[in-house]
Order: structure tokens, then sequence, then C-alpha cells
């Protein structure tokens, strides 16, 4: 897993031709591996080092509390923001990428999406509720973005010297991470 301070996770992710992509289905399959061993729910390929406009969300894993998720494991291959809805709603956060911090977010409650699924498919869709925000919070990797990006300049300044130390490699996290060099 890449860690805050990494250049990669601040590059705007290139889009791919799934079709053409070496090993497409592979990196995806491995993507959910990482996540799993990660107690995530959801990676984005510039968190693995690669900036490609591709992502997964595993909410499967929030199943036994909300039924609905039963079974949500989608790839999202070129990922587009089309719409937001006007209303917002504020909920904590966290990153893989950003291990130890949790800050609140707000974000639109909902977001008209088009983006290539798992089976090469087009897809067009609504996306609410927690689902919309973890694609939210994913797609803002693609474009070089982090959740901490939209704290309050007083809340970036609380958490600034943690951020620091996660440049230096001085943080702790129960998976694999790539120091920063």
């Amino acid at each position: 897993m890449y860690i805050f301070g990494q250049p990669v996770l601040r590059k705007t992710a290139e889009p791919i031709k799934p079709e053409e992509y070496p090993n497409l289905q592979e990196l995806i399959t491995n993507m959910f591996e990482t996540l799993k061993r990660s107690e995530g729910v959801g990676l984005a390929a510039p968190q693995i080092g690669l900036p490609i406009r591709l992502f997964i969300i595993d909410l499967d894993v929030l199943s036994e509390d909300t039924p609905e998720y039963k079974g949500y494991l989608h790839t999202f291959i070129n990922p587009e923001i089309i719409e937001e809805s006007e209303e917002t709603t504020s909920m904590e956060e966290g990153c893989l990428s950003i291990p130890g911090i949790h800050e609140s977010v707000k974000r639109p409650e909902e977001v008209h999406v088009k983006y290539i699924d798992e089976n090469l498919q087009p897809q067009d869709k609504w996306l609410t509720g927690y689902e919309a925000r973890v694609f939210q919070h994913e797609y803002d990797h693609l474009d070089g973005k982090m959740f901490v990006d939209h704290l309050s300049g007083f809340r970036k300044q609380l958490i600034k010297s943690k951020l620091i130390a996660m440049t230096k490699g001085k943080f702790a996290a129960n998976y694999k991470c790539k120091p920063n060099r």
C-alpha cells in the first residue's frame, strides 16, 4: 500500500483501454485480495502504485449490518462523475493510504456516474448513501486527491504533524506498506 507522501498518490491517473490492458483481470483479483487483507472497503490503483483510472469497492464486508450490501464487490474502470446532488452529508472517513487518521468529510449524498465494470460493460447509474460516498472517496484518488484535502484549514492544522510523520515512515498499519522515498 502506498502511503501519504508518495508522489503517485498526487498524480492524475490515466484512462486505460480495458480490452488492451495486460492482465487486467489478474490485477483486479489481486486488488480485491489486497483490500481484503487490509480490511478496507475501497482501493484505487494509485494506492498500489499504478497511475491508472481503476478502483474497486467491497461493501460485502458490511453485509452483516447492512444486508443490501451482500455480495457487493464492484470494479470501476475509467469512472466519471456526471452529476452530483446538492444535498450533502458529513461522515467520518479513513483511508488505507493515511493509516490512523479519521476525519469528518462532507460529500454529495448522490452521484450520477458512468464507468466500465469488471465484465467490461459500460454502466450509467445514480449511486446514493454510503455507496456514493465510497465511490467519491476512491474517485478522488484518481484525480490525485485524498480525503484530507476536503478538511477545513483548522482540521488540517490539527493533523499536520501526523501527516508529516507519515511521509517520514512514522505510522502504524496492520498491512504491508510501501515506504516513502
